[in-house]
């Protein structure tokens, strides 16, 4: 076992003459997490900043959205940007979702790679590289599909997808509230009828992300904001049903209106992905019982960070810093009266007033970060825990190098 307390209980000379011991120690950690050889590791073993999940509240969160999948009948897409792992998402998968979203051409190849179906990309491929490789993907799994909110780019999916002899499923992204994509639903008909009468395209549907009402606060405020902003991607399915057109899916949605949707008939699938960890932005959203805090789901991801100076009065220095992706918005497990501040690109800074409540030097500390998509994305691994016991390591896609950045 590698511990803290084997470091703090030894005395500097013994350090000093055990330096190759200790080097040896920390690459037997590497190797032994390598070779999934988890015994008698612990939190205070880990390199920080890193990422833990707790394994409990995470199966928790999974359980509690696929039972209320299955009793409202709306189905799982989950959204892989979250986590950006195929370990989470074969999980998903085995609760019951249709399938994963992805957000780029590249988490597409490497789900799909992973031996994961039902594939659909959420942001409209536009350049040749991004629409050669779709129509790659649509040639190795015809389950793959993508949206697409612009006449020209389905002219260029068409040709692309022709010259390969494939048959790409294309969803029609309609405008929901963001004004980064979605066509406008005046036009959303006569771009489904492109799609459908195109002889590689095959028309799967409607896709309408309505990305403010997921972090409306109140729950009543969110069901009318989501409503208002979902209102042309409905009016355009209707019409298309209307014209005779097969309207396969209608996909949407967020962990922050999960239970708004399912209130109104409309959306046959979520995107919803934030779920599996929750995050400190999400917490203050509020609940459907008009509770200030939103209790859905559970925190289940921190970023473990080690007190590396203490030299000043209601104030610690912790590892993670504007690297490491701390924003003044986190907050510190078990201690909510303490405020977190930007320190620099290696420091993080834990300020307090109760006196009588210090952090001590080389404490782990653990904070909840705020926004998960881009947490996920500076850091290269999952060290996933019941209470301080490692059990399990999932890498996160895409990333490669040192367990810390």
């Amino acid at each position: 076992m590698i511990s803290r307390r084997f470091f703090l209980g030894t005395t500097t000379a013994a350090l000093a003459s055990s330096a190759t011991t200790s080097a040896t120690r920390f690459t037997e950690l590497e190797t032994r997490l390598a070779r999934h050889d988890l015994k008698d590791i612990h939190k205070e073993d880990l390199p920080t900043p890193c990422m833990v999940v707790d394994q409990d509240i995470f199966d928790a969160n999974l359980k509690k959205m696929s039972a209320h999948c299955a009793k409202t009948g709306i189905h799982l897409r989950a959204h892989v940007k979250v986590h950006k792992s195929e370990e989470i998402a074969k999980r998903q998968m085995a609760l019951g979702a249709i399938g994963i979203t992805c957000a780029t051409v590249a988490e597409c190849e490497l789900v799909s790679h992973a031996g994961i179906h039902g594939i659909l990309l959420t942001r409209q491929p536009a350049s040749k590289n991004n629409i050669g490789r779709v129509i790659a993907l649509a040639k190795r799994d015809p389950t793959f599909g993508t949206v697409v909110d612009d006449p020209i780019v389905a002219d260029w999916l068409q040709q692309a997808a022709a010259a390969e002899n494939v048959k790409l499923r294309t969803v029609v992204d309609v405008y929901a509230g963001l004004t980064r994509h979605g066509i406008q639903r005046e036009q959303a008909l006569d771009l489904a009828k492109q799609v459908d009468s195109a002889k590689n395209l095959k028309f799967a549907g409607f896709m309408g992300y309505a990305g403010y009402a997921a972090h409306t606060h109140g729950w009543n405020q969110r069901l009318k904001k989501s409503q208002d902003d979902m209102a042309g991607t409905l009016e355009a399915v209707a019409s298309a049903r209307a014209a005779g057109l097969p309207v396969e899916i209608v996909s949407g949605g967020s962990t922050g209106t999960y239970n708004v949707d399912s209130e109104y008939t409309g959306l046959t699938e979520l995107q919803a992905g934030s779920y599996v960890f929750m995050d400190t932005l999400y917490k203050v959203i509020g609940g459907k019982d008009d509770t200030p805090t939103y209790n859905d789901f559970g925190m289940s991801l921190t970023v473990l960070t080690t007190v590396i100076s203490n030299r000043h009065a209601g104030r610690c220095t912790i590892d993670a810093g504007n690297k490491a992706l701390l924003k003044p918005t986190d907050e510190v497990k078990g201690r909510p009266e303490v405020k977190v501040e930007n320190a620099g690109a290696e420091y993080g800074a834990l300020v307090w007033k109760d006196g009588d409540r210090d952090f001590k030097l080389g404490d782990r500390v653990e904070v909840y970060p705020s926004n998960l998509d881009m947490s996920t994305n500076v850091y290269d691994r999952y060290y996933v825990t019941r209470g301080e016991q490692v059990v399990d390591v999932w890498p996160i896609m895409g990333r490669a190098g040192a367990p810390q950045r």
